[in-house]
């Protein structure tokens, strides 16, 4: 059950990661995450409602918000990087930094994978040097300065993924207020302290990268309720399939043979790592 809602969570972070990035080509990166956070929470009012789970201890809401600091800088970076850059570059080296990162949380918790697994992380690195165009030119051109936005970013979404691991089985989705909470704090400091403007012309997409978002969050925290770190954050870190399809659909970017290369080692670095729990 586990590694559907993990692969569904994927699929629906990809959807909002797209969204997200198209809107910040007409916005400022920093308010499109607040937009967005703000319009989530109705996704998280339904989910709480529905689920009518006991008010969680206090050590799980200190653990969601120090997921929702990581999401904020998760998000913020990963939008920015996708404005300014190739998604067909951005996504996968997001991806794969927000996978490795949980992964080794994973082993450092106790959870200890095979041989297959580490030899999917020596696959991974290369797949990254490969997508983000040490072999090649990539449509769109990418500088070294987004590469490592896109790997802030990627640490960003990691860390939320250890935080909301830490959590508590029976603590429900109070992690998640918890964590929107924080990220709409922090948002809303640096919106404001920047003198952001948002009005009446804000891209609509702003909010459903925030719905999408808060969904996909949601489909997270109960695959890893359900499964092992390790597993279900490398299959949630598949999100960019549908990222790059939608942009390759829609914005009409390519990718070179050895991109295509790069993200195809991506992919199988992500089983292996998946694989080798």
């Amino acid at each position: 059950m586990e590694i559907v809602l993990a692969a569904a969570a994927a699929c629906v972070y990809g959807l909002g990661d797209y969204c997200g990035g198209r809107a910040s080509r007409r916005a400022d990166s920093f308010a499109v995450t607040f937009v967005g956070q703000i319009f989530s929470v109705l996704v998280l009012g339904v989910a709480l409602v529905a689920l009518a789970d006991p008010v969680a201890p206090l050590r799980d809401w200190m653990w969601g918000a120090a997921g929702g600091a990581g999401g904020f800088v998760g998000l913020s970076m990963f939008y920015f990087a996708l404005a300014k850059g190739s998604m067909t570059v951005v996504a996968p080296t997001t991806a794969v930094v927000s996978a490795v990162l949980p992964a080794a949380a994973g082993i450092g918790f106790g959870e200890r994978p095979s041989f297959v697994a580490y030899v999917g992380v020596v696959v991974a690195i290369v797949g990254v040097a490969l997508v983000s165009g040490a072999v090649g030119v990539a449509h769109v051109p990418t500088s070294r300065r987004i590469m490592a936005i896109a790997a802030l970013g990627g640490c960003g979404f990691g860390w939320m993924f250890v935080c909301l691991d830490r959590t508590g089985d029976d603590s429900g989705m109070w992690p998640l207020l918890a964590a929107r909470i924080a990220s709409i704090s922090i948002a809303a400091v640096v919106v404001f302290g920047r003198r952001t403007s948002i009005g009446r012309s804000f891209p609509r997409l702003a909010l459903l990268a925030g719905v999408f978002d808060m969904g996909a969050n949601v489909l997270f925290l109960l695959a890893n309720r359900e499964g092992l770190l390790t597993l279900v954050s490398v299959i949630t870190a598949l999100y960019p399939v549908s990222t790059i399809v939608l942009a390759m659909r829609f914005d009409r970017e390519r990718a070179t043979r050895s991109q295509f290369v790069g993200m195809l080692l991506a992919g199988v670095a992500l089983t292996l790592v998946a694989l080798g729990r």
